[in-house]
């Protein structure tokens, strides 16, 4: 799957400066709400699409083999990017994107004029787009952009992400330093632990975007206009889906409903709801980064983060949490598509939702920002962030919450009088519990042990 079109300019040049035709045309001249073009996984996805189509079409014998072929061998070069700059419409459009579809109708029809010399003639509509309406295209190109971005994508970078927190864990599982619950000293736990939440945020996410694999797989193609199916072979939608399972390993398959496919998006919806989780997930540890390193004189100090670069262009020697920021404003971003697609779900009028091209590319956006965030917190965060130990365990053996561990002997109320008193008078809890109890000095070490209180009871 190419998701850049790094090599289509100068393969550009060999053609006509412009490739599609009147109806694109038209869509330019209406549709000047913003400069946002449908994105390169999108493409790849009508490419693919459109080229799956024909090779159904050569097999049920609607399109004879020249022809066919022709648009087959088109279809690729816009599936693999060679065209990019010909699919100038605008994301905000008619609601079906119609005009997207009938741009690569277009660019298809005419690259095939090109490559045959103008001896071969092949209509926009009655052969590129024969057997098809945008209503079961764009829903499909949704779903085939947003399952190959997850499988190859996205799923991979959350991999990564939980196997180098996983690595970071396994170096500190006797590093043992002070819980936080409301911002506040708790009971210690090692660093091991606390990181492990993390990776196991990770996971959770991985699992439910993996299990909605299966109904992104799921392709309205065969539906045409409304769902019926018509002005289609009844074994279309089938073969299209066939060969695009060939193509890309993964099992895609006709909708078993297609009113429900065209008419809705909801399984869009779903996945952007996950999608939102992992923004939601991604955020809290970039959140817990930016405070596990805050200071370093008068904050936690407990990490050390690498310098990326300089924290301030009047403050010498500063070190922000440059990288855990951005991953914070990309979540907020995929936070902000999610109430975009879940408004644009709602725009299911009948036999139709007409906010499909804002769906594909809000959804796409949220993939990719998820999978760079990943690669990005792993990558340049965690894997060569430092734990200051010298100051974790001072900080820990002066930690007042220490007496919890001797309330099943002496009480809450006489547990919380050492802690306090600890606290006020700046000496460990240890000291105050030998003048204020009859415990032997021995067991009291015992009992306030912060590695034995931080034993993982599983």
């Amino acid at each position: 799957m190419q998701t850049d079109n790094s090599d289509s300019s100068a393969y550009e040049h060999s053609t006509s400066d412009v490739l599609y035709g009147n109806e694109t045309a038209k869509a330019l001249s209406n549709f000047t709400i913003s400069q946002l073009t449908m994105p390169r996984a999108f493409l790849w996805a009508l490419g693919t699409l459109k080229g799956a189509c024909a090779e159904a079409n050569l097999t049920l014998k609607l399109l004879d083999k020249e022809k066919a072929q022709a648009i087959i061998l088109a279809a690729e070069e816009v599936a693999n990017g060679f065209h990019d700059k010909q699919f100038p419409v605008d994301v905000f459009q008619t609601g079906s994107g119609t005009s997207t579809n009938m741009n690569a109708n277009e660019v298809i029809s005419t690259l095939v004029s090109l490559r045959s010399n103008n001896k071969l003639s092949v209509h926009p509509n009655d052969h590129v787009n024969l057997g098809q309406s945008s209503n079961d295209i764009i829903p499909s190109c949704i779903h085939l952009s947003a399952a190959m971005l997850i499988n190859h994508e996205l799923l991979p970078a959350l991999q990564h992400l939980t196997r180098t927190i996983n690595e970071k864990a396994q170096a500190h599982h006797n590093t043992i330093k002070t819980g936080r619950t409301h911002l506040m000293d708790a009971m210690p736990l090692s660093f091991a632990q606390e990181i492990s939440g993390w990776s196991a945020q990770i996971d959770y996410v991985h699992e439910q975007l993996n299990l909605s694999l299966t109904n992104l797989c799921h392709l309205a193609i065969g539906g045409t206009a409304i769902g019926t199916g018509v002005n289609t072979h009844v074994e279309f939608g089938e073969m299209v889906c066939k060969n695009i399972a060939e193509k890309t390993t993964l099992a895609f398959t006709p909708a078993g409903n297609y009113f429900r496919a065209i008419s809705s998006q909801d399984t869009a919806v779903n996945i952007s709801g996950i999608l939102k989780t992992a923004a939601v997930s991604l955020s809290k540890i970039s959140n817990d980064i930016r405070w596990l390193s805050s200071g370093p004189l008068n904050g936690l100090n407990e990490i050390q983060l690498p310098e990326r670069q300089k924290g301030s262009s009047i403050m010498p020697g500063k070190v922000n949490p440059v990288i855990p920021e951005a991953i914070l404003m990309a979540c907020t971003q995929v936070m902000g598509n999610d109430t975009t697609i879940t408004l644009a779900g709602q725009s299911g009028n009948f036999q139709l939702n007409t906010m499909l091209p804002l769906i594909g590319h809000s959804l796409i956006q949220s993939i990719q920002l998820l999978t760079t965030s990943s690669t990005a917190l792993a990558d340049k965060v965690i894997k060569d962030m430092q734990v200051n130990h010298a100051h974790i365990k001072q900080s820990v053996a002066r930690n007042p919450i220490l007496a919890t561990a001797l309330a099943p002997l002496i009480g809450y109320e006489k547990s919380a009088q050492i802690a306090i008193q600890a606290y006020q008078e700046n000496r460990t809890v240890l000291d105050v519990a030998k003048q204020l109890t009859n415990i032997d000095e021995a067991e009291l070490i015992t009992l306030l042990d912060p590695k034995k209180l931080a034993a993982d009871p599983q």
